[in-house]
């Protein structure tokens, strides 16, 4: 029997909602040590910026790992890397569950960013763009919505097992969690996509590398640049907003719940960007949603009060949410199909090293000046390098005068 299957096709959805679902768990993580670090930075006794190196590590697991895994799918298909991936996520939480000092709690992070957050994300957005042609932007819109799903639905039910049982104890049990579902998940993306014509599947004059008359190198290298800047910015509220609101006496249950409202309105926001990429293309989406996110991030400059800062926490998630998969629709607009994995993994690793680095600076400069407004105002610097790479690239495509729009290279 054919282990083939339709594009565009009812399997291809539910395709969608596997990945969704793994994206989802796999990404709790990313969740988790944001939640846990007053908590662990307690046990530990170390500084703010020292209980955050844990966020800190599962970004650099990101990043090596969506490279890494990217480059297997794109070679041997989505199934076996996700089911090698749970196993090892399964034993990194559990490793840190038991770590006996901090250095090994931090280090274990790597893994669960490597087998959790990398696996999950790049490697299944490429994957999915290889199965929608109509609807590609809300295809990847949708399955990057698993991180944003992850971090409205994670939080608060961890808040509540962490006062419970400690931090310990929930790690332990995401260990158990991500085993379980994961596995049953990835049955359903053992089939390959239908062979399609050699053009479809190397993209077309629009689709190739040299659409922009830049080298592929150039061009990525680009893209790099933006993913650092868009996500230097972003850290700062993802990474410190259950801080914030513990320092202002507000507590961390309702810091939980504003990065709730955050990421619930991010799922939204992805959403949306998910049509607007599918008219106007990758770069325009990218540009629009990089100059919304510091509208947002001047907007938690004056909050000083908690319903200023709900309304900037969930003004953050809307505007935002669109930023992060338009690089895979940029990649698969203007590289070839084959290259998805590998060019979107180092993308992924570029947005990783901003969200890592901003999270530790916005960190090291609380502990400085005693304040996170300059972290945003450093947040801010950023975001406009992210607008003046996509402003440069569609400069270059009005000179080469490259048509727009997400179907220009299938």
């Amino acid at each position: 029997m054919s282990n083939t299957r339709a594009i565009d096709s009812t399997y291809a959805w539910l395709r969608l909602a596997a990945c969704l679902g793994i994206t989802t768990i796999g990404s709790a993580g990313m969740y988790l040590v944001v939640v846990a670090l007053p908590a662990f930075q307690g046990d530990f006794g170390v500084g703010r910026a020292g209980a955050a190196m844990p966020y800190t590590m599962v970004m650099v697991g990101f990043g090596i790992g969506g490279i890494a895994t990217g480059k297997l799918v794109d070679r041997y298909g989505v199934a076996l890397p996700m089911a090698l991936s749970a196993l090892a996520l399964g034993l990194a939480f559990a490793g840190a569950a038991h770590a006996p000092s901090y250095w090994l709690f931090a280090l274990l992070h790597v893994f669960i960013g490597w087998f959790g957050c990398a696996a999950v994300f790049g490697p299944l957005l490429a994957d999915i763009s290889k199965w929608f042609i109509k609807r590609r932007g809300l295809a990847v819109a949708i399955a990057a919505s698993g991180n944003y799903v992850a971090g409205a639905a994670w939080p608060k039910p961890m808040v509540h097992m962490l006062e419970a049982n400690g931090w310990r104890d929930t790690y332990s049990f995401m260990a158990l969690v991500s085993v379980a579902t994961i596995l049953p998940l990835v049955l359903v993306l053992r089939p390959v996509p239908e062979r399609r014509s050699v053009a479809a599947s190397h993209g077309g004059s629009a689709g190739s590398p040299s659409a922009l008359g830049l080298t592929p190198t150039s061009m990525t290298a680009l893209l790099c640049l933006a993913g650092v800047g868009c996500c230097m910015a972003m850290a700062m509220p993802q990474v410190h907003l259950v801080s914030l609101c513990t320092d202002r006496g507000f507590g961390a249950t309702r810091g939980a719940e504003m990065l709730s409202v955050m990421l619930a309105c991010g799922i939204v926001s992805r959403l949306i960007f998910g049509h607007v990429s599918d008219r106007l293309g990758g770069l325009r989406t990218l540009l629009i949603s990089a100059i919304l996110q510091g509208v947002a991030l001047l907007a938690f400059l004056p909050a000083e009060g908690m319903l200023a800062l709900y309304g900037a926490s969930a003004l953050f998630g809307l505007f935002q949410g669109g930023i992060v998969p338009s690089y895979a629709i940029i990649v698969r607009e203007y590289f070839p199909e084959a290259q998805a994995g590998g060019r979107i993994g180092l993308i992924i690793l570029a947005t990783i090293v901003g969200m890592a680095v901003g999270g530790w600076s916005s960190g090291a400069i609380f502990d400085v000046s005693g304040s996170y407004t300059v972290a945003f105002v450093h947040g801010i610097g950023w975001n406009l390098v992210t607008v003046w790479v996509t402003l440069f690239l569609l400069s270059r495509k009005r000179q080469q005068g490259v048509g727009g729009g997400a179907l220009a290279a299938v």
